[in-house]
């Protein structure tokens, strides 16, 4: 058998966190520093699987970088332009697409003869949209197994222009190509087609941007997309991570479900992660909200059900899944096709695994509805090496009853200590 972890009852949740930077962020710090002028120092970076995988491939690239002591700090050493790699190299990256997919556009620009590569699951995560949307713009960029999916050899060749994108898949791939616009030849619009999923993150993609000295002109209700070219990224000298929310709502639903409270540290209100909106989601519900400078306080008040469209917020969509165990009503997910294509077949998955804990619940090819459960079964869930599985099912010894989660350790992937964490907010029943 693969590894496991029993967690125990949890009897109740009280305490304070500071929790790791977002991963999302992480990822586009640590590239666009790597692309700008002057050195940057990023605070309460990320450090997991996801960051190293973008922080070897930007070594692998001739990146020099630093970290303080204890890894909260990471010193980039920019280069003030696109990568020119004369050899041929190839690059791991894992399960890692907030590496993969901006890599990808980055060193599409110029002459370059780079493999990108992945694990088994990031060779089944269709990439066929940004790698189109590429190659409109003059990239060189094939195939080297399976149509439409990594491994891919790129050559180079991007000049920018007009290139239209498919927005229906994934977020990533508009991100990627905002990214490497300023650095192309030609001046580039981008073109939204059918909808755009995920569109906090691009007004996050944009936000970081904007603190590296270029701007994005939005127009058409975020349809269409002008970047100047020819442009270079400038370092801030100093960038601070917020605290990753999407970690954040397992124990702000952990405390709506058998509060106490859990105050967390280093989140605002004004946050430019799109997941903030889980916070107004728990309110909604029902859950008491205490907002203060930079911190949030979450109290056990009463529970709803709820039926929303969570196109804009899929990771901590999986967070209000579970929630709806414990509501007094359903929970309907709505327009959420995209949790298909994500480090598993998360519909698939969440519907599976919470049949085993005696659940009932509809899974559709775009949605889930989770119904109230007053019995609960301890069961041995199957991760799927998916770290979003694992925290979420770890909500589960909320009920009364333990939950085993096998390979455990994929929660590295974004959250080393989340377990610790976990623990150091738990108070258990004597009979645990």
């Amino acid at each position: 058998m693969k590894n496991s972890l029993t967690l125990q009852p949890i009897d109740c949740i009280t305490g304070e966190l500071s929790l790791p930077g977002s991963k999302s962020i992480s990822n586009r710090a640590l590239l666009l520093s790597a692309l700008s002028s002057g050195n940057t120092t990023i605070k309460n970076l990320l450090y997991s699987d996801d960051t190293k995988y973008m922080l070897n491939a930007l070594s692998q690239l001739g990146i020099k970088y630093s970290f303080n002591k204890n890894k909260s700090e990471c010193t980039i050493q920019g280069i003030a332009g696109s990568f020119n790699i004369k050899k041929k190299i190839t690059l791991n990256l894992g399960n890692a697409g907030t590496a993969m997919r901006p890599l990808l556009a980055i060193l599409s620009l110029n002459n370059n003869q780079i493999i990108l590569t992945g694990d088994k699951r990031m060779q089944e995560r269709p990439i066929d949209h940004l790698v189109t949307s590429l190659r409109s713009g003059g990239a060189i960029i094939e195939y080297t197994h399976t149509i439409g999916y990594p491994p891919l050899y790129i050559q180079g060749g991007f000049k920018g222009g007009i290139i239209t994108v498919n927005g229906t898949v994934s977020s990533q791939f508009l991100s990627s190509l905002l990214m490497l616009a300023p650095l192309a030849e030609l001046d580039t619009t981008i073109i939204i087609e059918d909808i755009l999923v995920s569109k906090p993150y691009i007004d996050l993609t944009i936000n970081l941007m904007n603190d590296f000295s270029v701007t994005v002109d939005i127009s058409h209700d975020y349809k269409r997309f002008y970047i100047k070219g020819n442009q270079k990224y400038i370092s801030p000298q100093n960038y601070l991570v917020e605290s990753d929310i999407s970690s954040a709502t397992y124990f702000l639903a952990a405390a709506a479900i058998k509060g106490g409270y859990v105050k967390i540290n280093n989140i605002k209100k004004n946050s430019i992660q799109g997941d903030v909106a889980f916070i107004d989601i728990l309110k909604n519900m029902g859950v008491s909200i205490i907002w203060q400078k930079n911190s949030l306080i979450c109290k056990k008040n009463h529970l709803f059900g709820i039926t929303i469209d969570c196109n804009h917020i899929p990771d901590a969509a999986m967070t209000l899944a579970m929630l709806g165990l414990y509501s007094d009503q359903f929970v309907h997910i709505k327009n959420i096709y995209n949790w298909r294509v994500k480090e598993t077949d998360r519909l698939y998955a969440m519907a599976t695994e919470l049949r085993k804990i005696g659940a009932n619940v509809q899974e559709g090819t775009d949605f889930i509805i989770v119904y109230p459960l007053k019995k609960f079964i301890h069961a041995t869930i199957n991760t799927y090496n998916d770290h979003r599985i694992a925290m979420c099912f770890s909500l589960i010894a909320l009920s009364g009853i333990p939950v085993t989660l096998l390979n455990p350790t994929c929660v590295n992937k974004t959250f080393p200590l989340f377990f610790d964490k976990l623990r150091s907010i738990c108070q258990y029943s004597k009979n645990s």
